[in-house]
């Protein structure tokens, strides 16, 4: 495989190389009936980890990971999503949402007892953040932790759209534990917990094969040993690790155009219209040229963001932008898929229907593109007054 700015280095190559084939064989058989059934392969999400060695992706090796970094896990994601963006979301919440996330803000004991569990796939954890009355307003959060003696926190409230809820094991939950708007902890909660539940299964538009519930906290009682970092500090690494999750889900919009791309060119040659092929016609070459141009840019900012965040490093400016980009152009490129193979485009015999559902999640999950503008403006702000 050539090396490039997306591939950039031999490990790079074989890591896009396994997950492709993975991808190919293993999740594009059954990726339409997965999304038909809302039915998530808790097997094969395993695989991810015991058979790939693709969870722990940036954690080091010598902690069981795989020592690489951010713009690999780029590719896994990228990779998955152009076959079934709703597994890739499933591993985007256990990998950066719980993996990248804990070992960025987890103690030596805590690693030491949860990271061979889910690196391995023996667990599928998440992160529990949104809270169902705040939305996208994080600091408005409902749900407490108090302090109960010198025994732990007692948790209480409710998450909202929490990926891998039902088959995860272990969650790492926001929460209120001080009376200021900014005092939030971490939480590593085990599904098991008395008092933990989890709700009704959401039935939604796309990503179908990702499970999404209502986690439910009734007087959960957490050990002392399992808050994460410092309490009432939980926001650091709660934004820290949200320019990761941006630019895995910025990932997922570009694996979506990508494979839109590859239906609507070669059935724009094989298909005839007017007594020639319709790449030839002009409508035509503005909707796939657009659509590859916006994509290989969406991709490029992609791929510069990552190599600026992760390993310490942080870059919120460039994360917000290429999430932004990557959203609208995967929607739109997406949507003109759609538009070349017209009546075929709509039914269900291509999958470029269930990529555009796939796609609009990523306008709205990680921060809306409203949210994005915002940031990026504050960024910008920022930068300009230095």
């Amino acid at each position: 495989m050539e090396l490039d700015l997306f591939t950039p280095s031999e490990v790079h190559a074989m890591v896009r190389e396994q997950v492709s084939r993975f991808a190919r064989e293993r999740l594009e058989p059954r990726a339409a009936r997965a999304d038909e059934e809302e039915r998530f392969d808790d097997e094969l999400m395993r695989a991810m980890g015991s058979e790939l060695g693709m969870f722990g992706v940036t954690v080091p090796e010598d902690e069981g990971g795989a020592g690489l970094d951010m713009t690999a896990t780029v590719i896994v994601l990228e990779e998955l999503s152009r076959v079934d963006p709703g597994f890739g979301l499933s591993y985007l919440a256990h990998e950066l949402l719980f993996v990248h996330n804990f070992h960025s803000n987890g103690s030596k004991e805590q690693k030491e007892r949860y990271l061979p569990r889910v690196i391995s796939g023996e667990w599928l954890a998440g992160m529990a953040m949104t809270d169902p009355v705040s939305g996208s307003d994080v600091l408005a959060m409902k749900c407490t932790a108090r302090r109960d003696g010198d025994g732990g926190y007692v948790l209480d409230g409710a998450k909202q759209f929490i990926t891998n809820a039902g088959p995860g094991r272990l969650f790492l939950t926001y929460a209120r534990t001080g009376e200021g708007r900014r005092d939030i902890s971490a939480l590593l909660v085990e599904s098991d917990y008395p008092g933990f539940s989890v709700g009704r299964k959401e039935s939604k538009l796309g990503m179908r094969s990702s499970p999404t519930c209502e986690l439910a906290f009734e007087e959960v009682r957490v050990p002392l040993a399992n808050l994460l970092g410092e309490e009432n500090q939980g926001l650091f690494g709660m934004m820290r690790n949200l320019e990761a999750e941006r630019i895995g889900l910025a990932a997922q919009s570009v694996g979506i155009a990508l494979r839109c791309v590859d239906e609507m060119v070669p059935y724009a040659l094989e298909r005839r219209s007017f007594g020639k092929p319709l790449i030839e016609h002009g409508q035509m070459q503005r909707l796939i040229a657009e659509s590859y141009a916006h994509t290989m840019a969406a991709r490029t900012l992609l791929y510069q963001a990552a190599a600026h965040v992760g390993s310490g490093q942080r870059n919120r400016l460039l994360a917000d932008a290429a999430k932004l980009t990557a959203a609208r152009v995967g929607e739109e490129v997406a949507r003109n898929a759609i538009q070349v193979l017209g009546g075929y485009g709509y039914c269900r015999e291509y999958p470029v229907e269930r990529l555009l559902r796939d796609a609009i999640l990523l306008a709205i999950g990680g921060g809306t593109n409203e949210m994005m503008q915002k940031n990026i403006c504050n960024e910008l702000k920022r930068v300009y007054s230095l």
